[in-house]
């Protein structure tokens, strides 16, 4: 019954630039990835071949997230009523797994490592590790603005970031080896990049599922509503509450409202929006839906459990 209201922040231009510098980015990292491997290979150096492995994962982690974007724009369809709006959730789930399942492997090649620390031609991996930087720098550049406000973009900026990071253990690994011949740096710093890499992963795991849980936003206080809409007169009672996140710009409510008295469907128009305006202002609910009640014999909780 209710009718809704959609507050469109976002410009086209701005989705189809997100969309182009991830293109770059995933042309940057298939090129780095490629010489990487040929330079590990070359090298022996277990440091380079698993930052190639690392670059290869924010490939994979890009395309996600380049087909998420893509596809959030589709238009909504009978048999897709919500159209592909979770689809960067989605995306920024996946990543966010990804990037926990790569520093677990990180973390394990470093201490195998740490025991067996071997000879490794330097000149080589401080080159390459030079081009890992440079190219995640430029990736990492590209995405940091998006990265802020959107989950999906996030995930695929922390894939380049870390990596970036990886790059840099990587060359000081090389400059110590060449150096002083300290061959355990190479595993210390991949350890740590590993930990900073769960830490970080583990927060957007936490935010993506608390949203694909539809649980509810973590600033929006159910009681507060309810106590806000049963102060207008005519409302006896508001039951059957559910608040949820679509994706990062919908919030979407339904709930039964109890009514005093047998009032008109005009009538309920005017006191709903009120509700949608107050629930905007103060929450952000931005697609409210109330099924109005009187006298009706159902459950009066606010969350009911079936």
């Amino acid at each position: 019954m209710g009718h809704h209201h959609h507050h469109h922040g976002h410009e086209h231009g701005h989705h189809d630039l997100k969309g182009r510098n991830l293109l770059l980015s995933i042309l940057l990292n298939v090129g780095i990835t490629t010489a990487q491997v040929i330079g590990g290979i070359i090298s022996g150096s277990l440091a380079l071949l698993s930052d190639a492995l690392h670059n290869f994962s924010d490939v994979l982690s890009l395309i996600i997230s380049y087909a998420a974007t893509k596809l959030a724009k589709r238009k909504a369809s009978a048999d897709r009523t919500f159209g592909y709006k979770r689809a960067e959730i989605l995306a920024a789930f996946i990543n966010a797994s990804t990037l926990v399942i790569v520093a677990v492997f990180l973390m394990i090649e470093a201490v195998k490592r740490f025991w067996q620390p071997e000879e490794i031609g330097s000149n080589l991996v401080i080159l390459m590790s030079l081009i890992g930087i440079l190219g995640n720098g430029l990736s990492v550049l590209l995405l940091k603005k998006d990265s802020n406000e959107n989950m999906n973009m996030k995930s695929a900026y922390l894939h380049l970031l870390t990596d970036m990071m990886a790059s840099v253990a990587v060359l000081i690994g090389g400059i110590l080896m060449k150096f002083f011949q300290m061959y355990w740096v190479d595993a210390v710093l991949t350890m740590a990049i590993g930990l900073y890499l769960i830490y970080m992963g583990y927060d957007l795991l936490k935010e993506s599922t608390k949203v694909l849980m539809l649980f509810t936003p973590k600033s929006i206080e159910v009681q507060e509503i309810v106590n806000s809409i049963c102060e207008l007169d005519a409302v006896k009672n508001v039951h059957h509450v559910h608040i949820w996140q679509l994706n990062e710009e919908e919030i979407h409510m339904e709930a039964h409202i109890d009514f005093k008295e047998d009032i008109r469907l005009s009538e309920f128009d005017t006191i709903l929006e009120r509700i949608e305006k107050h629930v905007y202002q103060r929450h952000g609910i931005n697609h409210v839906n109330i099924q109005p009640e009187f006298d009706k014999r159902d459950s009066k909780n606010i969350i009911v459990q079936d």
